[in-house]
């Protein structure tokens, strides 16, 4: 049976327009995400068993370790971006805020230091890539639907975009519409920016529960989609 989580993008009753506005985009500390990441924080920012799961998430659903013309971009990446053990691909990018968490992130071929909240555009061709990934960030988009628009253009026809996320975050970092809802509204909230940044361009949005121990760890949720052209 799908939990309550699974059934948010089953009927999500879109409206007709993106319902959020700038301030729903603010966030409590405005000062230069550049001068906030500036500190190397060599940290998981959710516990063991919820790392544990979107590994084990990506061990299942990631093309074949060892492909070569296999390409993945991780979204506002650090020193680790949580993928199973051994898994290579031909290209693996990170693109983060802190060049000295880069530099120790092993799994990478290559890292990109950008602030899409400053400037949302990927330094990417079209089509370049078949999986994007993200892991407990997306609260952090000041410019989501710029980014996702980004996120569809990088991506090959038939590639997946993976958004993972948790219950915890810097408060002051995330946005005033992450921190005043919960996490079922998190989950339409990703998927909404799915749906309106490219109309019709990604499949419908599908969510995920992989939380490990409910109640008894941090929960862990994936909200996905496909890039359709």
């Amino acid at each position: 049976m799908s939990s309550e989580i699974e059934q948010i993008l089953e009927d999500p009753k879109w409206p007709a327009k993106f319902p959020f506005n700038a301030s729903d985009f603010a966030r409590s500390d405005e000062q230069a995400d550049t001068v906030f990441y500036s500190r190397e924080r060599l940290v998981y920012h959710i516990d063991d068993p919820a790392v544990g799961a979107i590994t084990g998430y990506y061990d299942q659903n990631l093309p074949a370790s060892g492909s070569k013309d296999v390409a993945l971009l991780d979204l506002c990446s650090s020193w680790v971006s949580h993928l199973p053990e051994g898994w290579t691909a031909g290209r693996v990018v990170g693109l983060g805020m802190n060049e000295d968490e880069l530099k120790r992130n092993k799994q990478l071929t290559e890292y990109t230091v950008k602030d899409l909240n400053a400037d949302p555009k990927l330094p990417y061709a079209d089509n370049s890539f078949d999986v994007i990934t993200n892991v407990v960030s997306v609260d952090y988009l000041n410019r989501p639907i710029e980014v996702f628009q980004e996120m569809h253009r990088v991506l090959k026809p038939g590639g997946t975009a993976i958004m993972s996320f948790s219950n915890r975050c810097f408060p002051t970092k995330a946005i005033s519409l992450w921190t005043g809802t919960g996490d079922p509204d998190h989950v339409w909230i990703v998927g909404s920016y799915f749906h309106y940044s490219v109309p019709g361009g990604y499949t419908a949005p599908k969510s995920k529960d992989i939380s490990p121990k409910p109640g008894r760890s941090d929960p862990m949720y994936v909200v996905y989609a496909t890039k359709t052209a």
